[in-house]
């Protein structure tokens, strides 16, 4: 689908389109808005795709002894970490691996005995960590598969995929291929079609979060444009397991559109305890991403609840998939995602953290597309050398 085409293009947040382009925010912000009309459409691309998946994927997943390696760098490979803990919970092994630390450390990634499935996930499909990890994995694996997802039918990863029977591609809509420099719609899109080719997202279930994304997006201006108005110079996103992951994504965003001048973390509600939460001063947003599992979400609360007794944030903000009256005004309870799973929640979680970031982007003078303003951070990461493999594959120990 065109962004063009999306129902919300005249404005976004409130802030008219013709604004919105002026202050080189234009691009980014169509791309957030369109997502919750994207997301069906990647749910339907992966359905008519399903015999076809099926054919390739269900012979590796019948195996016990297969591993399956979740990739990309960046954003991409918090793709992998949100997908994981799914992947676990359904019984299969997987591990989600930097492409970044594959090509600087194969041998200590790769298992060349052990049957893979490398999923390679890229908006561009051309950055060359990922295409050294697949042309890696296929010369130390003696079994290796690939699973390619991409926005880019011209990327790097696309070509290596042409007429290999050991490689299946899904390659989204054009409209998923971002043009903004942070990936927005590409993050959301890559992690339902994978989820939705390895069935731990339900055909159908991805309606409610969409709708809920859409609400975020109609109802939640007032609030942002009120965390932005503070003006907090450090925010830290919390989330368990999968939305642990997402947690690193809504840091990233927010470091990227704010070209480092606001310090965002993330961690783990349990983890947090352990130190980095003497980060928290009067100057702090904490953003916890509560879960809707029943053992997580207790954890969580504990948290949530100490952080607000404790009274050094400057705020603590709640994301919740369901209302629950102890959580109070500092907390936004999502409709019609109560029963909804993480990688479901994590959807509408990160269009939030995303229209966050974009506006506090504006609010720092920046323009949102293009938001380095020395030009060392770009779009598709340049000046990397790639080196070939040398040596016996031995690894020094200690």
């Amino acid at each position: 689908m065109p962004v063009a085409d999306i129902k919300t293009h005249t404005e976004f947040l409130g802030i008219g389109v013709e604004r919105l382009d002026a202050a080189g925010a234009g691009l980014t912000a169509r791309e957030i808005a369109q997502q919750p009309a994207v997301w069906p459409e990647i749910e339907a691309l992966v359905a008519g795709q399903r015999a076809a998946l099926d054919a390739f994927l269900g012979p590796l997943l019948a195996r016990g002894d297969l591993r399956i390696v979740l990739t990309g760098a960046g954003t991409s490979a918090f793709i992998g970490e949100c997908l994981a803990p799914a992947l676990l919970g359904a019984g299969r092994r997987a591990e989600a691996v930097p492409t970044t630390d594959l090509v600087s450390g194969p041998q200590q990634f790769l298992q060349p005995k052990v049957p893979t499935l490398l999923v390679s996930f890229g908006r561009s499909g051309s950055s060359p960590e990922s295409v050294a990890a697949v042309a890696l994995a296929d010369q130390l694996v003696d079994e290796v598969h690939h699973l390619v997802i991409t926005c880019n039918p011209d990327g790097e990863l696309c070509r290596m995929a042409q007429g290999r029977a050991n490689v299946h591609a899904i390659v989204l809509p054009d409209a998923t291929h971002d043009r903004g420099f942070a990936m927005t719609t590409s993050f959301t899109s890559m992690l339902l079609a994978a989820a939705s080719a390895f069935g731990v997202v339900a055909p159908g279930a991805i309606a409610a979060p969409s709708a809920a994304a859409a609400g975020v997006l109609e109802t939640m201006p007032p609030l942002l444009q009120a965390l932005v108005a503070r003006g907090f110079r450090r925010v830290v996103y919390l989330g368990s397991n999968a939305l642990r992951g997402l947690a690193r994504e809504a840091s990233l965003k927010l470091l990227e559109l704010t070209d480092g001048q606001v310090v965002a973390l993330f961690d783990s509600p349990l983890g947090f305890r352990h130190g980095p939460k003497t980060i928290v001063d009067s100057d702090t947003l904490v953003v916890v991403l509560l879960s809707n599992d029943g053992q997580a979400r207790r954890y969580d609360l504990d948290l949530l609840r100490e952080l607000r007794n404790d009274g050094r944030a400057g705020y603590v903000l709640a994301l919740s998939g369901r209302a629950e009256a102890e959580l109070g005004d500092g907390c936004v309870a999502l409709r019609g995602v109560e029963e909804a799973g993480d990688l479901a929640l994590a959807l509408p979680y990160i269009v939030f953290c995303q229209a966050y970031a974009l506006l506090q982007s504006l609010a720092l003078g920046l323009r949102p597309d293009t938001p380095s303003v020395s030009g060392t951070v770009n779009r598709v990461v340049r000046g990397v050398t790639i080196y070939p493999l040398t040596g016996d594959g031995h690894v020094p120990r200690g």
